[in-house]
């Protein structure tokens, strides 16, 4: 039986988060400009970011495509295509292990870089700072159920394919059942809520530079740079940088 608190957590705020997400980007992208980008620190300390940024940029992208799998593809169209239940959890909780642990190497080395190096520090915002909570908080509890559920088996073999996924693809379909997520472990009901917090701060914070990619590139026309030929000043020019036919003057 559904109750008006599963109807709040796991229908309204939901769709409170998603009309955030869209909107605050549209607003975003109207109205700051030139506050879309991600404010790269790389000048100030580059020796911890070429390892942290490719860690924690490919973990999560391999995070993401994992939930796109998980939460986005019925388990019947795996079973369909010849995928045994036992080996979709092997892959999943392998690549998953794999994908998160580098994740949560590169976010914790971005976090110490810009603790510990001052100009990064002091370029730091508090937006950025309640950014690097709640990814933490949601990278922690999405690991957290993979360790507890599928490896510990701490949640009683639960299968959250039959109960997560299925509420999370009827949030597109206008079709909600928050009274399967209300039935879910607490670790599945953080990890789902702490990702909707996040989706929510998104548009204001550095992170709507993944909706930034340089397609212009490929079409812009090629800058031209040409040499000046006029100087300024009385400086005479160096030996060897004389424009060719110019007369030396005469010395008399």
């Amino acid at each position: 039986m559904t109750t008006t608190t599963d109807t709040l957590l796991w229908v309204v705020v939901p769709y409170v988060c998603l009309a955030i997400f869209v909107l605050g980007h549209v607003w975003r992208y109207r109205y700051d400009k030139f506050g879309w980008t991600t404010r790269s620190s790389q000048l100030y300390e580059s020796r911890l970011l070429r390892w942290a940024s490719p860690l924690f940029h490919f973990g999560i992208l391999a995070v993401f495509l994992g939930h796109v799998m998980g939460l986005g593809i019925p388990q019947s169209w795996t079973e369909a295509v010849g995928m045994s239940d036992a080996a979709y959890h092997f892959l999943a909780v392998s690549i998953g292990s794999v994908a998160g642990f580098c994740t949560v190497v590169g976010l914790v080395l971005l976090i110490y870089r810009r603790r510990t190096v001052g100009p990064v520090f002091r370029a730091t915002t508090r937006m950025d700072k309640l950014m690097y909570l709640m990814l933490a908080v949601v990278i922690f509890l999405g690991m957290w159920n993979t360790v507890s559920g599928s490896i510990l088996n701490l949640g009683g073999g639960y299968d959250y394919r039959e109960g997560v996924s299925v509420w999370f693809r009827g949030i597109f379909r206008f079709d909600l059942y928050p009274e399967l997520m209300a039935e879910a472990p607490l670790g599945f009901q953080l990890h789902g809520m702490a990702a909707m917090l996040l989706f929510a701060l998104w548009p204001f914070t550095r992170l709507v530079h993944v909706f930034s990619a340089p397609v212009g590139y490929l079409w812009r026309p090629y800058v031209v740079y040409r040499a000046r030929t006029d100087r300024f000043g009385t400086r005479p020019a160096r030996r060897g940088w004389d424009q060719v036919g110019r007369e030396e003057p005469s010395r008399r």
